[in-house]
């Protein structure tokens, strides 16, 4: 795939009419897409908006497939009219949300087709009864990443990673009842939590593997981040991450935590290993532009497997219960002098509750359906 046009837009230092200006030529060739549009960064974040901001959810019929598939950690969609149902009851519940764009990474063009990697702030107002219950009244600020496949205007394929936990803290809600919700409504559709066994990180008795998988890699910077990434969570060298991040990076969390210092970056992934100590790490894509700001960005879709058999970061999930864990998580770094000063991390704990939810109402099913 080529490597981004300098013209074309980035998020960071512009405000939103010049994100989605009226009079700005075409800066990169988008066949294809409507007119509207003048690169790719605009057409995610202006349609972003239109759907979700201006409530032009219609524009979902002309913006995605009939057959797209959006994954998310609660489950996954197979077909445009869901995700219209879903995004239309999403506002009923936060009729005062906005998504503010806070950055994008991208790679690909209008013959292969494009990736976009789109970091999210949102906020609002809990006022309306929906799909938290009964309202609070309360407002709320979490971070999403929406990672799209874009050909010809239309996203065929979406990976979505929203942190609601933030959010049903924020709000004051009950986390074990509202994801015990969840997991009985996903049961009762049939689905069951399967340990499957071995997550293949180790084969056997054999250590992990010593080199990282770097096929997915663009340029020389996305190798070596998958290098060290392999490095620290499946080799467990955290001491790595020192000599990776700046002095003064910053890190932005799950729970909208804002932490100071590659220390406090070490902590939050040394613990987010300890609640699964046999977690593998598995990039699923990674891309990256240069920066306006200096340096480069780089995004990468990531998913880790393990179980649930230690303590950790995610104090929610209680004591230890041994389920199998799947969480899917995204990830944009800022490297700048060869070093990370920002890095954005998404992962939503309460879709790991609702896992574990999910497998004790299965073991439980079971076990009465034998007695």
């Amino acid at each position: 795939m080529s490597k981004p046009d300098a013209k074309v837009l980035q998020v960071e230092r512009r405000d939103y009419p010049e994100l989605a200006p009226m009079d700005r030529p075409r800066a990169q060739s988008l066949d294809g897409f409507d007119p509207i549009y003048t690169d790719i960064v605009d057409y995610i974040v202006r349609c972003t908006h239109r759907i979700w901001d201006e409530r032009d959810i219609g524009l979902i019929y002309t913006h995605y497939t009939h057959n797209c598939v959006l994954y998310g950690t609660m489950g996954t969609i197979y077909d445009r009219e869901d995700v219209v149902r879903d995004t239309i009851q999403r506002l009923v519940s936060f009729p005062e949300r906005r998504g503010m764009a806070t950055q994008v990474v991208w790679n690909g063009n209008d013959k292969d087709g494009f990736y976009t990697s789109h970091l999210v702030t949102g906020s609002g107002r809990h006022t309306q009864y929906g799909h938290l219950g009964q309202p609070t009244g309360r407002s709320f600020v979490s971070r999403t990443i929406a990672d799209c496949m874009i050909l010809r205007n239309k996203i065929y394929r979406e990976w979505v990673v929203a942190d609601t936990m933030a959010i049903v803290r924020q709000l004051g809600l009950d986390a074990d009842s509202y994801a015990e919700k969840i997991a009985k409504s996903l049961l009762d559709k049939g689905q069951t939590a399967i340990d499957i066994g071995e997550n293949r990180r180790l084969l056997g008795q054999y250590p992990p593997e010593a080199e990282a998988d770097t096929a997915l890699a663009n340029t020389p910077l996305e190798a070596e981040t998958l290098r060290w990434l392999h490095e620290v969570f499946n080799r467990r060298m955290f001491g790595k991450i020192k000599s990776v991040y700046a002095p003064v990076t910053q890190y932005h969390g799950p729970l909208m935590r804002e932490l100071y210092g590659p220390t406090a970056v070490m902590h939050q992934h040394l613990a987010l290993i300890g609640s699964v100590p046999d977690a593998a790490y598995m990039p699923q894509h990674i891309c990256s532009v240069d920066s306006e700001e200096g340096g480069t960005k780089v995004a990468v879709r990531w998913l880790i497997e393990g179980h649930h058999s230690g303590y950790g970061l995610l104090e929610g999930l209680g004591a230890p219960t041994g389920t199998r864990l799947q969480i899917m998580g995204m990830t944009h770094y800022h490297y700048k002098n060869g070093k990370i000063v920002d890095e954005w991390n998404v992962y939503d704990e309460l879709s790991l509750l609702v896992q574990i939810k999910l497998a004790q109402l299965s073991g439980r099913a079971t076990r009465d359906s034998g007695s």
